[in-house]
């Protein structure tokens, strides 16, 4: 990774993940994926490698990205799902040509046609955010409870009451500042 960068925040679900490029949405944003390079340096660490990327295609996943976390939010807030976006979602998913494959450990990995990767990559991220959408995996989708924040994420705790999309970044920070309120009360 380009050390200039902020860190990506990889969570176990590629949806999320992906929508999780763009932080603090509601504070000081904090974009992951500025240039053409470090998506295909998301890309390859979230097990969906490509050659390249033009800007074009960095557009075309911002959209994605910002669809999928509409209809996520609206999805975790129990409201309808944005019509623009499921259109963008379905879209995406319809045109990529990536196939699943099986590894000899017996996981499921994605393979990319080699002339359109950076496509192929976004089909199987709506593809996937269609299935955490559509309840088709044990958990549910949360939003972060930070208010700068609001990520909306995948909660497979046992309890499904799980607060933060990640505890490192949100949820100390809200830990740092009640125990900070406290010491000064």
């Amino acid at each position: 990774m380009r050390a200039e960068f902020p860190d990506f925040r990889l969570g176990k679900v590629l949806a999320t993940s992906f929508t999780g490029t763009l932080s603090e949405r509601h504070g000081d944003a904090v974009e992951r994926i500025p240039t053409p390079h470090r998506l295909v340096d998301w890309l390859a660490v979230s097990g969906l490698a490509v050659d390249s990327c033009t800007a074009a295609q960095l557009d075309l996943a911002r959209e994605l990205r910002e669809s999928v976390h509409a209809a996520a939010t609206a999805a975790a807030l129990q409201e309808v799902l944005p019509a623009s976006a499921v259109r963008v979602i379905n879209d995406f998913s319809a045109q990529g040509r990536a196939a699943a494959v099986l590894t000899p450990e017996g996981e499921r990995r994605w393979r990319l046609h080699s002339a359109s990767g950076v496509e192929d990559a976004l089909s199987v991220i709506a593809a996937d955010a269609i299935s955490i959408i559509a309840g088709e995996r044990d958990g549910r989708l949360a939003l972060c409870a930070s208010p700068t924040c609001r990520a909306a994420f995948f909660d497979t705790s046992q309890s499904r009451t799980r607060r933060w999309c990640d505890m490192n970044t949100c949820g100390n920070r809200q830990k740092k500042a009640r125990f900070n309120a406290a010491r000064n009360t």
